[in-house]
């Protein structure tokens, strides 16, 4: 099939769902009339009417607090969140309600809502609209968060996320709207993804490289240089966020007997520092270097481009870490000398 951008995955994903059950909804600011700020919902309003593509008020508790209504009384609505900086305004809504409905009532009502929202830097919108805060709902027991990397996993993960009984925060980084790549087939005969389950998108012998989102897709390239390198690099795509696949995770890092963790968030408490406590606790005695750890730098991110640039993490940062790594293993001397 012709490659698609990520952007048309998702929007042609949300037309099949909605298609193929009549209680899936959309709600969000904007997203009817100017067909989305990311335009995601193109064409949508026209289709299905105002019924089932909801316009909202700039009130992010108040819309995300009726999605929640709505999902316990039987419906399937889609949040859209302009992006994930403004879901902190819904984060009583989703934290102590979305989250917990289905604990405090023993079973009895369940919240099959999907908030989908934005995220990352690059793209020049100043600090806070520039963030990466899914460790927030990540950390959060009764929220499934998932964050998937390419077109084929947007589409396969939102039709999972639609139809679970769960509440599903579904994140896009900005930076992946424009990237293109393969649908397996036809978008409605795609089936669901397993929400908890990574995938190893190259294998290799090496070294892991683990991440997600963006940058699941730089460790797609930093494995192609290596490659040109001699060097064989495993590539673990995470997708979930909770609930997490350690298993995968640790199950690579035994054969390879090394990692790197790459993240689009602030180092310090980030998912790369659960990752690498996981690695710690299932493949200590396969280590043969620490694991190493490449994520943004811990500042609120700049507007000035170069600057901004400077504080994002990038192949390069990650390349670096990765060649730093294979010369602590010693089992790799031909790469290049260190810089």
């Amino acid at each position: 099939m012709a490659p698609v951008t990520y952007r048309q995955a998702l929007r042609d994903t949300l037309r099949a769902e909605m298609l193929r059950d009549e209680n899936v909804f959309l709600m969000g600011e904007e997203i009817g009339l100017f067909e989305g700020s990311y335009k995601i919902t193109e064409g949508l309003l026209k289709e299905f009417g105002p019924k089932r593509v909801r316009d909202t008020p700039i009130a992010e508790e108040g819309f995300v607090g009726a999605a929640i209504g709505a999902a316990m009384l039987g419906l399937r609505p889609v949040v859209e969140i302009m992006t994930i900086n403004f879901s902190l305004l819904a984060l009583d809504q989703i934290v102590n309600h979305a989250a917990k409905i289905y604990g405090m009532f023993g079973g009895q009502a369940s919240v099959p809502m999907v908030i989908r929202t934005p995220g990352g830097g690059g793209q020049q919108l100043g600090a806070t609209h520039s963030q990466n805060v899914e460790l927030f709902y990540s950390f959060i027991p009764g929220l499934k968060v998932v964050a998937p990397s390419t077109p084929a996993e947007a589409s396969a993960m939102l039709k999972a996320a639609i139809r679970d009984d769960d509440p599903v925060l579904f994140l896009e980084n900005l930076a992946l709207y424009n990237t293109k790549g393969e649908l397996p087939a036809p978008v409605e005969e795609i089936e669901p993804a397993e929400i908890g389950r990574a995938a190893v998108t190259r294998p290799g012998t090496d070294i892991t490289i683990i991440g997600y989102s963006r940058m699941a897709r730089v460790a797609g390239e930093v494995a192609e240089t290596l490659a040109a390198e001699g060097v064989s690099a495993e590539v673990v795509d995470l997708r979930s966020l909770r609930p997490l696949d350690r298993a995968t995770v640790v199950e690579s890092v035994r054969r390879t007997g090394c990692a790197v963790v790459a993240e689009d968030d602030w180092l310090t408490y980030g998912i790369g520092a659960e990752i690498a406590a996981t690695i710690q606790e299932g493949a200590f005695d396969w280590l043969d270097a620490p694991v190493r750890r490449v994520a943004m730098a811990e500042v609120p991110l700049p507007y000035a481009k170069s600057l901004e640039t400077a504080a994002l993490p990038s192949a390069e940062s990650l390349l670096t870490a990765v060649r730093d790594t294979l010369r602590a293993t010693g089992r790799i001397p031909t790469l290049e000398p260190a810089r």
